[in-house]
């Protein structure tokens, strides 16, 4: 498992979503959004996946993943690969299924905070009616690849924040 330095922590911890890549039964690549509900720098990435779908049918075949976030803003990114375990709600500790709410509840506030402020989005509150998680996937990081463009990081226009060892894209 690799360590994820903390400014990779931070970027992903920041993002209000993130895309997964699993493999399809076919052999194909089948994408989702998926959010974040901990990282940690050992590793670990714990997503939340409540509709137990396509995701879930595949990691059960197949546990290897990709999670991908970008900021287009700030040019950057990264892609983590590793293999998941699927942890099922009653083995879930009370701690987790918290966080879960403190998220949910976080994201209702941020939406109703920025429908004050006049900016555009969904005109209801589609949080609300999120179903409660069934089951956590776990992530352990296997490769980190760092997003940003070779050229923008040779320029010192970022400082490189690739965990040693870890790929460049």
């Amino acid at each position: 498992m690799k360590r994820l330095k903390d400014e990779i922590v931070q970027f992903l911890q920041d993002q209000g979503c993130i895309i997964v890549s699993t493999i399809d039964r076919t052999g194909g690549i089948h994408t989702s959004c998926k959010g974040i509900l901990k990282i940690n720098q050992s590793g670990k990435v714990y997503l939340l996946d409540l509709y137990q779908g396509t995701t879930l049918d595949n990691l059960r075949r197949n546990s290897h993943i990709s999670l991908t976030a970008i900021d287009e803003h700030k040019f950057c990114g990264y892609c983590l690969k590793g293999k998941a375990k699927i942890i099922r709600k009653e083995k879930l500790i009370s701690k987790l299924i918290k966080l879960w709410d403190e998220r949910i509840t976080g994201r209702i506030s941020r939406r109703i905070i920025r429908n004050i402020q006049g900016v555009r989005g969904h005109p209801t509150h589609p949080e609300v009616l999120l179903p409660q998680p069934e089951y956590l996937i776990v992530v352990e990081v296997d490769d980190i690849i760092d997003l940003t463009p070779q050229h923008l990081k040779e320029s010192g226009e970022r400082k490189k924040t690739a965990t040693p060892g870890g790929s460049n894209g």
